[in-house]
């Protein structure tokens, strides 16, 4: 079973007078990247929610907004900072004189009350008491995220299954010509041999037939095709395992990739090229999609 790092999840609990809601978005990264959004509250555990997202979800870029929205605004209490406003007001008015602009007091009030921090809240500055449950709403968004990631990876699978039968189908397709490239081959030396032996009297026909031989077997693919048939069928089974590995599937495609690669090197036959380039471009399709899997 493959996971993708791609995955939404989202959850809210009601306790009493408050309602805790935490969303997570992620994405493909080849590190646990965490970035958050904290109400001021939780902002002495993100050490902690970072700690409980990485357990749960293990690696991607994770964006996750966590939010306590409150029952009545009256639960709310808020406090102006009057000395902070009585400045900007200050400032604001000096500023408008220097550069003779005529903007009425309560013009100036509303730009001075829209100023960050002027505002404060007056809730506790920790979520100790409620702690816990945040906590419980954290796991069960990572629950769904991982659902959706499960989701995502299922699709994945069925399209790497199809790409790695596209590997095998072509294997098969170059044992025709593997019996008339290796006539044609001997057939092309024997041709140079006698045009060259006719001008060498002394020629050793013997050590030419050994190193014939010696240099046919080099051009044999034969264990290169049973190993490509191994690790595809190796890649299907680590992909079918219950965990999600992506970087042994990775490792797995750059062995595939090596004996693509020397299957074409030692083909010397247009047709059997041509199958091996097919091959690279199915295995390519597989990369792609590689980089996104848990």
């Amino acid at each position: 079973m493959i996971k993708s790092m791609t995955g939404f999840g989202a959850y809210s609990f009601k306790s009493q007078h408050k309602t805790f809601t935490v969303e997570i978005k992620s994405i493909n990264a080849k590190q646990f990247d965490f970035s958050t959004k904290l109400p001021i509250e939780c902002r002495d555990k993100e050490n902690e929610i970072r700690k409980l997202i990485n357990f749960l979800l293990e690696r991607g870029k994770i964006d996750c907004s966590i939010t306590i929205a409150y029952d009545n605004e009256s639960d709310v209490n808020y406090a102006i900072d009057s000395t902070l406003v009585k400045k900007i007001f200050h400032d604001l008015k000096q500023i408008s004189k220097e550069l003779s602009i005529h903007t009425d007091d309560a013009q100036i009030l509303s730009i001075a009350m829209k100023v960050p921090d002027v505002m404060v809240s007056s809730q506790p500055d920790t979520i100790e008491e409620d702690w816990s449950i945040l906590q419980n709403v954290i796991k069960e968004a990572c629950r769904l995220t991982n659902e959706s990631r499960q989701k995502e990876g299922k699709i994945l699978e069925t399209e790497f299954e199809l790409h790695i039968t596209g590997i095998l189908t072509l294997l098969k397709e170059v044992e025709p010509f593997e019996s008339e490239r290796i006539q044609s081959v001997k057939s092309r030396l024997m041709k140079s041999f006698h045009e060259y032996s006719d001008q060498m009297a002394n020629f050793d026909t013997n050590r030419f037939e050994q190193e014939l031989i010696f240099y046919l077997e080099k051009l044999d693919f034969t264990e290169e095709k049973v190993r490509l048939a191994q690790h595809c069928q190796y890649f299907i089974e680590t992909m079918r395992e219950n965990n999600s590995n992506g970087k042994k599937l990775a490792f797995i495609c750059q062995e595939i990739g090596r004996e693509i690669n020397t299957l074409g090197s030692k083909s010397l036959d247009a047709n059997i090229q041509k199958r091996v380039v097919q091959m690279k471009d199915e295995l390519e399709k597989i990369k792609e999609q590689l980089a996104n899997i848990l």
